[in-house]
């Protein structure tokens, strides 16, 4: 075990070793201003770029971007040095799930509460669009309170990777976890291979030991097609039943999840209404900054207060520029929900133009901390009023990055809003905005740059 503890981008002090691939290895860290526990996965590019895996790694950053969840490992930042690329993510004390089960097979009230929560976090993964594809017990790791950490999206594919027929055609995952249909490479649902997926891990949970299994993997495979499986004798009659619609070989019939939650042996000793609520606040409390309170589309004592403005590192500008602008695919019922411009006017200058145009359209304004703030329509329109959310980011000195999303109202009202008075109410600060032919992210760099920001643009250009 390497033990050396060196200082890594002049931010984290990294530790001992958790875990090492072929590409990769695995720290413990910890964040010298915060003193936070991470663990930061530092990546061979020389390696990655020579077996051609540059696109997995991409993709891996953008799904851990657009999936924030409890009960999947946040991925904090991503960094790069000329040789290697450091993702610096959530760190999970408790280990993997698998050394648990090594252990001896859990009791089914315990083996209940990590199937929850490793329901709840796929369900939300594939409300994203992002299928996972290698779910087994070595990938759910526990935090310190036993909670499940879902990890390792390496293999995972978003709607993007789907076919005109509407399916996924890429064979991967591991053997004794995959689905029938994955093995038969005809085409499959991302979703319902994750299903199947998930009941051979509850499977495994509850029996200690693997539903499929053969020292010949061909037999294995056929076992799989089949469903051929025997549950032990500790089964009861309510999880056999569950099991039995999970493993089903036939993908459409497998049974949901929403199916799923409504099972007897799923809310057995469970609230299931309130662990979604409980989830459901966590990511928005992640997502919404600091709590809001009342205020006024008036100057005083308005936005121009003293904020600290949040800085994009380098995994913020890959994810937010035109290349890895995912939200398209994900906003199909209502488009267009986010736009973004960018700006070389000062930050109060910014934010005095806000203002400016909340008073003008009379829209009602929620002061927020770190740049971000709401702005609420005062007439009721045809589902509510629309509401709004603004936030600034400073991408460099003298260089800006705002982002405006809906967050309740109608669509079509939003959008007229946006067209017709907020894009030419700040036509004199905006440099460009996202979306337009001309716009690219990542040749919108100032023409100088401090020092500090080199490692961003590095970062940047290498993936």
């Amino acid at each position: 075990m390497d033990s050396r503890r060196t200082i890594l981008m002049q931010k984290y002090e990294t530790g001992r070793l958790l875990g090492q691939g072929n590409f990769a290895k695995v720290y413990y860290a910890r964040n010298l201003k915060t003193n936070q526990a991470v663990a930061i996965k530092m990546i061979d590019k020389e390696k990655v770029m020579r077996v051609g895996l540059m696109e997995q790694i991409k993709r891996e950053i953008s799904v851990m971007r657009l999936v924030r969840h409890p009960y999947v490992v946040h991925l904090y930042e991503v960094m790069a040095s000329k040789s290697k690329i450091y993702f610096v993510m959530e760190y999970a004390k408790g280990g993997e799930l698998f050394n648990k089960v090594a252990k001896g097979r859990l009791k089914e009230e315990v083996a209940r509460k990590y199937f929850h929560q490793l329901i709840l976090a796929v369900d939300y993964c594939h409300s994203r669009g992002v299928y996972h594809r290698d779910l087994k017990p070595e990938n759910l790791l526990l935090d310190e309170h036993e909670n499940l950490k879902v990890s390792d999206f390496g293999l995972s594919a978003l709607v993007e990777s789907k076919r005109q027929d509407g399916l996924l055609h890429t064979t991967c995952g591991t053997p004794a976890y995959v689905a029938p249909e994955v093995i038969g490479r005809k085409g499959y649902d991302g979703a319902k291979a994750d299903i199947w997926s998930c009941g051979v891990i509850l499977f495994v949970l509850v029996a200690g030991y693997l539903p499929f299994h053969d020292t010949n993997l061909m037999e294995m495979y056929r076992k799989i097609s089949r469903a051929d499986y025997r549950c032990p004798s500790w089964f009861s009659f309510e999880l056999k039943k569950l099991l039995a619609r999970i493993l089903d070989p036939d993908p459409n019939t497998r049974i949901t999840i929403p199916k799923i939650k409504e099972t007897s042996w799923y809310q057995k000793d469970c609230n299931t209404e309130g662990e979604d609520k409980k989830n459901k606040s966590v990511i928005s409390d992640d997502s919404s900054g600091a709590s809001t309170s009342s205020g006024s589309g008036s100057r005083e004592g308005g936005m121009r207060e003293s904020m600290s403005l949040p800085n994009l590192n380098a995994f913020d500008i890959i994810s937010l520029s035109t290349g890895f602008d995912l939200s398209r695919l994900f906003e199909e019922r209502e488009s267009q929900r986010e736009v973004r411009f960018t700006s070389r006017q000062p930050a109060p200058t910014i934010i005095l133009k806000l203002e400016d145009l909340a008073a003008r359209l009379r829209l009602r304004v929620k002061k927020k901390d770190n740049g971000l703030f709401k702005l609420a329509g005062t007439k009721e329109g045809r589902k509510g009023v629309v509401e709004l959310d603004a936030e600034i980011f400073e991408v460099a000195p003298e260089f800006y990055l705002v982002e405006m999303k809906k967050t309740s109202g109608d669509t079509l009202e939003y959008k007229k809003m946006m067209k017709e008075d907020i894009r030419p109410a700040l036509k004199d600060i905006v440099w460009a905005w996202q979306g337009d032919h001309h716009y690219q992210l990542e040749h919108e760099k100032p023409r100088e740059n401090s020092h500090e920001e080199m490692p961003h643009q590095e970062t940047n250009s290498v993936i």
